[in-house]
C-alpha cells in the first residue's frame, strides 16, 4: 500500500513559468506536425534511443528537457540512490529528459528543504532540480519526500511525500517522476504502472507461453500463470488492477477475469470444440468484455455483462468473413475493429450497439488490425501490414492524419501507456534462435526503446495509474 501527501510549497512569483511554456510547446508538438512528419516520422535505430522532437511547423525537432536529479538524502545512501536512478532512468527514458551528470553539480544538496542556489544550477544548465530525502519509520515502512525547482523562474513547482512498505521502493521513484513529469510538460505521467504481457520460452517451434507482469521498465517480473495451457491476448481493466485473458488446452478456449491484488480467476467464459473466442476487452467502466465469436466459420462480435453474464451479438459479417480485435473508445460509445468484410483486412468504427459500421482505414492496399483506442480519444492504433512490412501507426478516430511510428520484420500488438502518448508494441527477430521483444515509442516516433524482459515476451497490456 503507498499514502502519498502534500507539503507546502514556497511562494510562487509572477512571470511566466517553465510550465506554462512547455505546456504550449508539448500543443504545439501534436498539433503542428508538418505534413511530412504525420505521414512518416524518422525511423530510430532499432532498439535505439531518441529526443522526442520540440515540434514546430519548420523541423518537427524537440530538444529535452535538462534536469537535475542529485541523490537523495538518507540515512542508507544506496536505497536513496537508488530511488534517484530510477526517477533519471524513468525521465531519460520517455525522450522529454535529460538528466544532467551528477559528476558536474557545483552545489550538494544537505538539507531538501532550504531553497538551492539557483545560480548554481543555471551554471550546470539544469532547467529543473529535483531533491530529496528517505527513511524509515518506527514501524519499519519507507517515508520519502521531495520538491521540484524550476530553476529558470527561481521557484518551487511541486512537494509531495510518500510513505510505502520497503519492497516498493521503486514505486517512489516512480511517483516522483510522474510529478516531475506532469509539472514540466504539462501531461499526465505513465511511470507508476505495470505491463502484462506473454512470456515466451522454449524451442521456437514449441514455445511454453505464461502470463506474466512487470513494472512499465521492465523491473519485478512475476509469473501469473505456469504454463499448463496456452494464454493469449492479456488486457487491463481500465479502472482496476484486473485483467482479462484467453486460454486454450485441449481444443477449447476459456476467458478469465483475474484480480491482481488477491490472483483470484474468475471464468466468465468456456467455449466448446468448434467455438473460438478471440480478443476479449474490458470496456470503459471495467463492467463488460467485448470480444469476437467464431462459429461455423464465421467470425462476429459480442459484449458480456460481467455483473448479469448476459452476451448480445454486435455485428454479423458475411459468410465466412470475420469481425476481430474490437475496443472502445474512452466514453463507451463507440467500438473500433478489424474485418475483411469487404475482402481485405481493414479498420472499422461502429456505435457501441453495433450500428452504424463504417471504414476508417483508407491507406492504400495495406492490411490494418489490432486496433486500439487511444485513452485520451484522439488517436487510434494499428499495425499496419503493406509491401512486406510490418508497420505501428496511429490516425485519428475519422481515419485521418495516419502517421506510422515505427517498422520492423514483424510488428503487432500496440498498447497505449495511460497517457496517451506513448506506445508499446512486439516485434518478432528472425532466424532460428528469434522470438519476440517488447519495444515502446512515443507517438512522434522519435523515441523507440526495448523493454527488458528476461526471455521472450509479447502482446504487452498496460495498465492505468497505480495512483
Amino acid at each position: 500500500m503507498m499514502t502519498t501527501a502534500r507539503f507546502p510549497i514556497f511562494p510562487v512569483t509572477a512571470g511566466r513559468t517553465l510550465l506554462a511554456l512547455l505546456a504550449v510547446g508539448t500543443a504545439l508538438a501534436l498539433a503542428t506536425l508538418p505534413a511530412s512528419a504525420q505521414q512518416r516520422a524518422p525511423a530510430p535505430a532499432a532498439g535505439g534511443a531518441g529526443a522526442i522532437p520540440d515540434v514546430t511547423i519548420s523541423d518537427a525537432t524537440m530538444k529535452p528537457i535538462p534536469v537535475a536529479i542529485p541523490e537523495l538524502l538518507g540515512e542508507d545512501p544506496k536505497l536513496a540512490a537508488d530511488i534517484a536512478n530510477v526517477v533519471a532512468a524513468d525521465l531519460k527514458s520517455s525522450g522529454r529528459f535529460e538528466p544532467l551528470d551528477r559528476a558536474a553539480f557545483l552545489e550538494k544538496i544537505r538539507d531538501m528543504n532550504a531553497a538551492p542556489r539557483f545560480t548554481d544550477w543555471r551554471a550546470v544548465r539544469a532547467d529543473g532540480l529535483v531533491v530529496g530525502k528517505v527513511g524509515r519509520g518506527p514501524d519499519g515502512r519507507l517515508s520519502a519526500e521531495f520538491r521540484l525547482w524550476d530553476i529558470a523562474q527561481g521557484k518551487q513547482l511541486a512537494g509531495q511525500r510518500f510513505g510505502t512498505a520497503p519492497q516498493n521502493w521503486r514505486r517512489i521513484g516512480h511517483m516522483i517522476a510522474d510529478v516531475v513529469y506532469e509539472r514540466m510538460t504539462g501531461e499526465k505521467g505513465y511511470f507508476d504502472t505495470r505491463v502484462v504481457y506473454v512470456d515466451e520460452t522454449g524451442p521456437k517451434e514449441k514455445r511454453t507461453k505464461r502470463l506474466a507482469i512487470m513494472d512499465q521498465d521492465g523491473a519485478n517480473v512475476r509469473l501469473l500463470t505456469q504454463g499448463q495451457e496456452l494464454v493469449l491476448t492479456p488486457r487491463f481493466s481500465p479502472v482496476a488492477q484486473e485483467i482479462t485473458f484467453m486460454t486454450y488446452a485441449k481444443g477449447q478456449t476459456r476467458v478469465f477475469v483475474m484480480n491482481l491484488e488477491t490472483g483470484q480467476r474468475d471464468l466468465v467464459g468456456e467455449f466448446p470444440q468448434g467455438v473460438n473466442t478471440f480478443a476479449p476487452r474490458f470496456s470503459p467502466d471495467g463492467g463488460r468484455l467485448v470480444f469476437s465469436l467464431e462459429e461455423g466459420g464465421t467470425t462476429g462480435i459480442q459484449e458480456l455483462d460481467l455483473r448479469t453474464r448476459q452476451t448480445r451479438r454486435l455485428t454479423q459479417p458475411p459468410p465466412g468473413r470475420i469481425d476481430t480485435g474490437p475496443s472502445y473508445s474512452p466514453d463507451g460509445r463507440q467500438i473500433v475493429f478489424e474485418s475483411d468484410r469487404e475482402g481485405t483486412q481493414q479498420v472499422y468504427l461502429m456505435n457501441a450497439d453495433g450500428s452504424g459500421i463504417r471504414r476508417l482505414s483508407m491507406g492504400g492496399d495495406g492490411r490494418y488490425s489490432t486496433p486500439v483506442w487511444s485513452p485520451r480519444g484522439d488517436y487510434i492504433a494499428f499495425t499496419k501490414q503493406m509491401a512486406g512490412r510490418f508497420l505501428i501507426g496511429a490516425f485519428k478516430p475519422d481515419g485521418s492524419g495516419e502517421r506510422i511510428l515505427t517498422e520492423g520484420y514483424h510488428n503487432e500488438g500496440p498498447t497505449w501507456a495511460p497517457n496517451g502518448r506513448v506506445l508499446m508494441f512486439f516485434r518478432e527477430s528472425q532466424g532460428a534462435n528469434g522470438g519476440p521483444r517488447i519495444y515502446s515509442v512515443d507517438l512522434t516516433g522519435y523515441n523507440e526503446r526495448a523493454v527488458p524482459t528476461p526471455s521472450f515476451g509479447s502482446d504487452p497490456a498496460w495498465s492505468p495509474l497505480l495512483n
